[in-house]
């Protein structure tokens, strides 16, 4: 009579002790995969870091043989309490891994030397965990081992990919499953950003899962909306006084929408005119110096005396995408961060050009995309350097402006620490915009305190600050 219930029992038992060692079994290989990927040091690392981070492949598709190439940063202090950040940068075809992690927002910014890196005082990882990804496959140490499937990218299936990325991600890293997500990036991911955030929401919508649990998203001098960007380029030119007032003119006569985006003789004629007129100037950063052999030479000296401590001053590089192509071109380094060998075979290129080239399916619009985000409920913000001309502020205030969106706070001024104006902002119902002065089309690269500022306030919802938190000195 015994028998039956102890049976039972005992049968029970043994499921737990079956589903508990199980659950271990999972609990080792996730643990082993993220010690596979840790990265100890970077070469030409003359200091210690004090926070862990991992680079390696996660398979986006296996019937492609797709891989995309990640690099992770845990926040400086605390990361259990910090959310998890995802940074991407565009082009299309350009590297998150060259701009965004190694000029901008990253831990480690490379040498002018390209041998090394120094620490980033301004490094986002202060405030949040850092993910930053090559996307799509093509870019960067991204692979695929389909001949042809680098001719194959479009908006669409590049944001099918990053959310197979971010899924299998966090299978990887489970520790980080439910935590505050949120999504950053520039220019062309002025597309990238707000598509992937809509293929999170339907993928939530569509399984209820809600290990993705993204909060919203910022973007800066971003690719909005083709009329509106292009709109604004023009009038950007003239009123910063690149151009002359007859050539203002003939563009707005002879480049209009269609023949600015398919170019016809007259538009190009007065294109080139007004390149011209410009001059020699990086059109990414219209007051900066642009990157030459004297200013290279003059720059690597004063490298030399600063790198003794591991940090980088702030005096601006105008060369940095030069230094990222000699040191992840360098077999050390790729071995460093688990590179497949496929990948190390051919040069790595900041930005592909056949990528670019061959781009497929783009929206000429993803003004409806934010519609849809915002009565998701999802913190946007959108921001802006104010001395881009190649998606200027005047590009991006027609698209937020044609977003007819009511205002919550006016125009207004909002300050840095030293109580210095750092830029404008305005709040809409549900969207934030923010100017930042004097910063080119890579905000952090430009002005990297300010852009802490922005991603702080960014992240905490709140605004910029503004005069009443000047020091009380001023």
């Amino acid at each position: 009579m015994t028998s039956g219930p102890r049976s039972r029992l005992l049968a029970l038992i043994g499921l737990l002790l079956l589903a508990t060692a199980t659950v271990s079994a999972e609990a080792e290989d996730w643990r082993a995969e993220q010690e596979r990927d840790r990265v100890p040091r970077v070469p030409g690392q003359g200091f210690n870091a004090s926070f862990a981070h991992y680079a390696g492949y996660v398979t986006v598709s296996e019937e492609r043989g797709a891989a995309l190439f990640y690099w992770f940063f845990e926040a400086a202090q605390d990361p259990g309490s910090k959310p998890l950040v995802l940074w991407l940068n565009g082009g299309p075809g350009c590297s998150s891994i060259a701009f965004g992690l190694g000029e901008e927002v990253g831990p480690f910014h490379v040498n002018a030397d390209g041998k090394g890196v120094h620490m980033n005082p301004y490094s986002w990882n202060k405030v949040a965990n850092i993910l930053f990804l090559d996307s799509p496959v093509g870019v960067g140490y991204s692979y695929s081992n389909t001949s042809d499937d680098v001719l194959r990218n479009g908006d669409a299936r590049t944001a099918k990919d990053s959310l197979a990325f971010l899924l299998k991600w966090l299978e990887r890293f489970p520790q980080y499953k439910g935590r505050e997500f949120y999504l950053t990036g520039e220019s062309y991911a002025g597309h990238y950003v707000p598509q992937l955030a809509q293929a999170i929401k339907r993928h939530h919508e569509a399984t209820g899962d809600k290990s993705l649990n993204l909060k919203g998203y910022m973007v800066g001098n971003s690719l909005m909306d083709d009329f509106h960007d292009h709109y604004g380029i023009f009038q950007f030119m003239w009123t910063t006084g690149l151009i002359s007032d007859q050539t203002y003119k003939l563009l707005n006569i002879f480049c209009d929408f269609e023949s600015f985006v398919h170019t016809s003789p007259q538009c190009e004629k007065i294109l080139d005119i007004a390149s011209a007129e410009a001059g020699n100037i990086d059109s990414y950063s219209i007051f900066t110096p642009t990157c030459h052999a004297s200013f290279a030479a003059s720059k690597n000296k004063v490298m030399k005396r600063l790198h003794s401590v591991g940090k980088m001053g702030e005096q601006y590089d105008p060369c940095t995408e030069k230094h990222s192509i000699v040191y992840f071109n360098l077999p050390e380094v790729q071995k460093a961060l688990h590179v497949s060998p496929v990948v190390g075979k051919s040069k790595w290129e900041t930005c592909s050009e056949v990528v670019n080239t061959h781009w497929g399916d783009c929206e000429r619009s993803v003004l409806h995309i934010y519609h849809e985000l915002i009565q998701y409920g999802l913190r946007i913000w959108v921001f802006s350097g104010d001395t881009d001309a190649v998606i200027p502020v005047t590009s991006t205030r027609y698209s937020v402006d044609a977003l007819k969106l009511p205002t919550v706070t006016p125009w207004h001024a909002w300050y840095d620490d030293d109580g210095e104006v750092g830029g404008w902002s305005q709040g809409y119902k549900g969207l934030t915009f923010v100017t930042v002065r004097g910063a080119g089309h890579e905000v952090p690269l430009h002005r990297p305190k300010q852009a802490l500022t922005l991603i702080k306030s960014f992240l905490a919802g709140s605004p910029m600050p503004v005069q009443s938190n000047m020091r009380s000195d001023m």
